[in-house]
């Protein structure tokens, strides 16, 4: 049984040393990024040539654009093809859902690195055959291979939580099953979809290993463009791209988190009035 007690001292300096350890690097990396000179243990003074730097380095924003788009073509194409999946496994009986989810469950605890060596060597087996190269293609059809079982598993808790006499209703009230899956089960699902969303998003930015494997010699995404500057020095053009997609990101949580406490509080009132 979980105590309901609040946490004491230790537990407080437990909780801030581990947000600590977490967010201590973001913060160094953001804090450098306004430095006057590529040092980064010293620091020179504010500055904004490293933004202004990044905005003229071709090479930077070719890999970073390449990486934005891989990773909203393939986290959108994954939540959708995910969502269906989910709503197919849930409705599945437990002796074919339950071995189902469980080769779902393989990839997220494969190793990246397996699974990069294997979709190389599939795409060089299919490559023969069908005469194309490594490019675009194939490092989105990999991002998408490996995002879709993050998003089914994002999606399956809410259709657990899904009351199916809802369903139902819409049915008895002449609603054919596609529409009453837009109007019934995507809204009540809907965190989950939005939360899978932005898992398969952050992962796709975040890949190296299966992008490595997977994009050949054509492209570049941001992950491996920083990974060809550690043989040299990293250049703080980094740091400040870095600092940019971060300060992206928290305010695309910040937004949603108020958007679900918004719609929270609006669902309690309207209990309270009924």
């Amino acid at each position: 049984m979980i105590s309901s007690r609040k946490p004491g001292l230790f537990g407080r300096l437990y909780n801030i040393l581990i947000l600590f350890f977490l967010y201590a690097p973001i913060f160094v990396l953001v804090v450098f990024s306004f430095n006057s000179t590529k040092s980064r243990s010293v620091w020179t003074g504010f500055s904004l040539d490293w933004y202004k730097q990044l905005v003229k380095d071709g090479s930077i924003l070719n890999s970073f654009y390449i990486t934005i788009a891989i990773s909203i073509i393939a986290a959108v194409a994954a939540t959708i093809i995910g969502t269906i999946s989910a709503v197919g496994f849930f409705n599945m009986r437990r002796r074919w859902r339950t071995p189902l989810m469980q080769i779902n469950n393989i990839p997220l605890i494969n190793a990246d690195i397996i699974t990069g060596v294997s979709m190389s060597l599939l795409f060089v087996a299919i490559g023969t055959i069908l005469k194309f190269e490594f490019g675009f293609g194939t490092l989105l059809i990999a991002h998408i291979t490996f995002n879709i079982p993050y998003v089914i598993l994002s999606i399956m808790p809410k259709l657990r939580q899904l009351d199916n006499n809802l369903v139902d209703a819409a049915l008895d009230l002449g609603c054919t099953w596609i529409k009453a899956f837009w109007k019934v089960i995507i809204p009540e699902i809907m965190p989950g979809i939005i939360n899978g969303l932005m898992i398969a998003f952050t992962l796709s930015i975040d890949d190296f290993v299966i992008s490595y494997f997977t994009a050949g010699k054509s492209i570049m995404t941001l992950s491996m463009k920083v990974f060809s500057m550690t043989r040299r020095r990293i250049s703080p053009e980094i740091n400040a791209l870095s600092t940019i997609m971060f300060l992206s990101v928290l305010i695309l949580l910040i937004i949603i988190n108020v958007r679900e406490l918004r719609q929270e509080d609006k669902a309690k009132r309207t209990k309270r009035n009924v």
